[in-house]
């Protein structure tokens, strides 16, 4: 008997997930549900019927979708994203229900009710290699529909599909407003065309089968946290836990998963501890940026994994930048485009040569002119006059920092969803005499990113000068926990001694400054040191240790006979009671502050 032919067809097949699903399961599994539930009955599947497809199947977070032709996929695509962009417009960041898409026209084999083969595996991929709120499509679909609907596109290349023989040419739609996803401000649609990290499911080396959960647990909670930051796109979960078990060449993966960066890492338990190491390989390369090892006590398994992911992505974030910046250093002034200029400006404003001001300023305008709605650049620009003002370095201290505010207020506006942003307009409203408003901002900035530092660091200085100091020196003693390292240390110390001596601590406040000093570059007397001599100065009086002052007085010398730097750090003490106190401590030992 002869065997039964296989049934095969051309057809258009539509893949699409939920982007961040089991976060948002994690964060709201009732009420994830329900929104999935009702995005399903009066979107996505009255829109199915509308455009005359067919949904062949579901799961949990996605839908496979067959139409008759390329360009219903395609219209029905660009309709629910600009769709789900207006639903999304009145929800929190963290809450949003995000779409990615992928479709291909190709040969398929049926069965029954279900397809099978490359056209669906190719569609699967594409939408698995898309960004939130974007629709990539193949190149069949593409010259299917190129002159046929009010959309552009953007050749992305050819790309290594995991289980597809042959490379397949990738285009992004772009949609009629301009943007690639709808739900999405230009600030963040900029933030997907930077270079993407992708986080390999880290390897239990323990033998016991047990410690496995640690292992994923600690990678999810990296993919998340770093996720948090927005500077670098990080590829979804589901993405890069297809690689779990697998020895894969770094250089395949990365062109796979389309990403730069690659962190790997393993976890070891040997008796009571464990150790986890973690390594940043460049993509492009297959060279190492970056590796580190973390040995810990076993005793709270999840406050350990807390621990490790904040450890990590701490110094992850940097080393990215770090990586990018050397990148950018080495392109001709001719090849840069706004992520080059964005780097190199951000780098100049992270000098505190007050010298490279005008020159960071130059740089993350052209980053704008070049890409406007850059939320980042705008958020840079308003840390430059932060920087100025608190130098003292303003001519014009009140014009200043009305263009500071404007700056951040810009960022904020084009990213809501960007911690940075808002720390830097709490700081700018500071700066506007503006206490309450600024504290809520900052809390904003941190529940968007618990681990930032500046968000952190900048709420636990902005509760001190607030008057309270109580509450603000948990938060500044976190930023010590989250960046132990961190090349601000200094600054850290400083504001913690002036935390403590406010609160009354006046032996902590002592041992801060002195730490502060310690770990100082030089003994000069700059921004990173001034404060915390000043404060140690104050604290020996407090204590009775009237001689001491006086040496550390004399330590100043003739630098600071008026010392004029006080005057920009005394500014920020907006409601402190104790600034009078400090004043007349210094007089005590034979400085003249000023009014």
């Amino acid at each position: 008997m002869a065997e039964a032919r296989v049934q095969r067809k051309l057809t258009a097949i539509l893949a699409a997930d939920v982007v961040g699903y089991s976060r948002l399961m994690g964060a709201d599994e009732v009420g994830t549900l329900a929104e999935l539930k009702t995005l399903r009955t009066e979107l996505l599947d009255p829109k199915v019927a509308e455009y005359g497809g067919r949904i062949v199947k579901t799961t949990g977070d996605g839908i496979l979708i067959e139409f008759p032709s390329a360009v219903d996929a395609v219209e029905y695509a660009v309709d629910v994203q600009r769709s789900l962009g207006s639903r999304n417009a009145p929800v929190p960041d963290d809450r949003r229900i995000q779409l990615r898409i992928g479709i291909n026209l190709g040969d398929v084999i049926v069965d029954g009710d279900d397809l099978y083969g490359d056209g669906v595996n190719i569609a699967a991929r594409l939408e698995g290699l898309a960004k939130p709120g974007s629709i990539f499509v193949s190149e069949m679909t593409y010259g299917s529909v190129r002159n046929k609907l009010d959309v552009t596109f953007t050749d992305l290349g050819e790309h290594s599909l995991k289980n597809i023989v042959e490379p397949v040419h990738v285009y992004r739609v772009e949609q009629p407003d301009g943007g690639t996803d709808t739900s999405a401000t230009p600030a963040v649609q900029a933030i997907f065309r930077r270079p993407a990290v992708a986080v390999l499911p880290f390897q239990n080396l323990s033998g016991d089968p047990e410690q496995e959960y640690f292992a994923d647990g600690l990678t999810e909670d990296i993919i998340t946290a770093l996720s948090m930051w927005k500077s670098f796109p990080v590829i979804a979960r589901n993405s890069t836990f297809s690689y779990k078990g697998q020895i894969s060449d770094i250089r395949k993966v990365g062109s796979e998963l389309g990403a730069r960066y690659i962190l790997e890492g393993s976890v070891r338990k040997a008796g009571n501890r464990v150790r986890t190491t973690a390594q940043l390989i460049n993509a492009e390369t297959g060279h190492h940026a970056w590796a580190e090892r973390y040995d810990r006590e076993l005793s709270e398994i999840f406050d350990l994994q807390d621990e490790m992911t904040h450890r990590i992505v701490a110094t992850l974030v940097p080393e990215l930048e770090r990586a990018e910046r050397e990148k950018s250093a080495a392109k001709a002034p001719a090849n840069l485009d706004a992520w080059d200029y964005y780097l190199r400006g951000a780098a100049a404003t992270n000098d505190l040569n007050p010298a490279s001001i005008p020159r960071a300023r130059e740089l993350l305008q052209r980053a704008i002119d070049l890409e406007p709605g850059y939320a980042k650049a705008y958020a840079k620009l308003a840390l430059s006059y932060h920087r100025e003002l608190w130098l003292n370095l303003c001519p014009n201290p009140a014009a200043a920092a009305k263009t500071m505010l404007e700056h951040a207020r810009a960022a904020v506006q084009f990213d809501e969803g960007d911690a940075f942003s808002h720390t830097l307009h709490a700081l700018a409203l500071v700066w506007h005499g503006q206490i309450d408003r600024p504290i809520e901002e900052l809390k904003r900035a941190i529940a968007l990113n618990p681990i930032d530092v500046d968000a952190t660091f900048s709420a636990g200085t902005a509760l001190v000068w607030a008057g309270r100091p109580a509450e603000g020196i948990p938060h500044i003693e976190n930023t010590l926990r989250i960046s132990p390292h961190d090349p601000r240390s200094a600054t850290f110390y400083s504001q913690l001694a002036g935390a403590y001596f406010d609160a009354g601590a006046h032996e902590a406040a002592l041992d801060w400054a002195q730490k502060a000093l310690d770990i100082s570059a030089d003994a000069e007397i700059n921004a990173n040191t001034s404060f915390a001599r000043l404060i140690r100065i104050a604290s020996f009086i407090a204590l009775d240790r009237l001689d001491d002052a006086k040496a550390a007085a004399e330590e100043v010398g003739s630098l600071a006979q008026d010392f004029r730097w006080t005057e920009g750090l005394f500014r920020l003490r907006l409601k402190a009671t104790t600034r009078q106190h400090i004043v007349e401590a210094l007089e005590t030992a034979g400085l003249n502050v000023g009014s």
